[in-house]
């Protein structure tokens, strides 16, 4: 196997697993060197915890990028997951894509929506500069909510494949090059991942737990990257990603006092053995 090296774009709470506290540990275990570049540093994530601190680290990454590129570092993959403003946007898209290889991969999650609604740091101008990035991404991870926002599609609790597809459809037109939808249920008790590779729509179906984590979006979107790198192909590596997520969740309801997080650490072996 080729040493491969991803470079992840994103926030880093010190407590919380979420964002690079998630990225590092899951990319590294799949056998990829993961570099980081943390977008801001924040005490505690913003969910559940008060009083949290938070120190925007956007005016470092020119500076990052300059002496990357002074010693001749360059990346396998760019995966960018939360970003807060537009100019991290243009900052990933004119800084930090130039870094890869010449056959380098991005990957973006749009880390910006959920169950219906925009993250309340973000607005519709916010979505317009996001859709710059799927411009240029070669894999595209939004869940549906992301992926209606990003399209102009209404939003919609109820929906059948064709409605799926639509989605997939105005991502494609919006220049991703393949996409994976992440909470995609047709059945009730059931959800799962709508892919999009090589001209041929598939899809993966598995249990739907009824309480989530937070931070499960970053959890599946690095193991993604993590089994995609390690030569796993885009289904697959969907597919690899969905079961380690569920099996942290299932994991992690045998601890009823963690609450902010999945425990995904003691399953990082059973990840390994998947990508294998």
């Amino acid at each position: 196997m080729d040493d491969k090296k991803v470079l992840t774009i994103q926030d880093i709470s010190c407590v919380g697993q979420c964002s690079l506290t998630v990225a590092l540990p899951i990319i590294s275990a799949c056998g990829i060197e993961t570099c980081i570049l943390p977008s801001a540093v924040l005490s505690t994530h913003t969910a559940g915890f008060k009083n949290f601190t938070c120190a925007d680290l956007t005016s470092e990454i020119p500076k990052i990028a300059r002496h990357w590129k002074d010693e001749n570092i360059t990346f396998d993959a760019l995966y960018t997951g939360y970003l807060g403003s537009a100019e991290q946007i243009d900052y990933v898209e004119k800084l930090l894509r130039p870094l890869l290889k010449e056959d380098g991969l991005t990957i973006i999650d749009p880390a910006m929506a959920d169950n219906g609604k925009l993250y309340p740091a973000f607005d519709d101008k916010f979505v317009g500069e996001m859709k710059r990035l799927i411009k240029i991404a070669d894999i595209t991870l939004p869940n549906i909510t992301e992926a209606c926002f990003l399209t102009g599609t209404p939003y919609r609790e109820e929906y059948d494949e064709e409605y799926i597809k639509g989605l997939i459809d105005g991502l494609l037109v919006l220049g991703a090059k393949k996409v994976v939808i992440t909470g995609v249920g047709y059945k009730k008790g059931r959800t799962g991942v709508a892919v999009y590779d090589g001209g041929k729509y598939s899809y993966y179906e598995h249990e739907k737990m009824e309480k989530g984590c937070h931070g499960t979006g970053d959890v599946y979107s690095s193991a993604f990257v993590g089994a995609f790198e390690r030569g796993n192909g885009v289904y697959n590596s969907a597919v690899i990603a969905a079961d380690f997520t569920l099996d942290c969740i299932k994991y992690t309801k045998n601890f009823p006092t963690h609450w902010y997080g999945v425990k995904f650490e003691p399953l990082l072996n059973k990840l390994g053995e998947k990508i294998k």
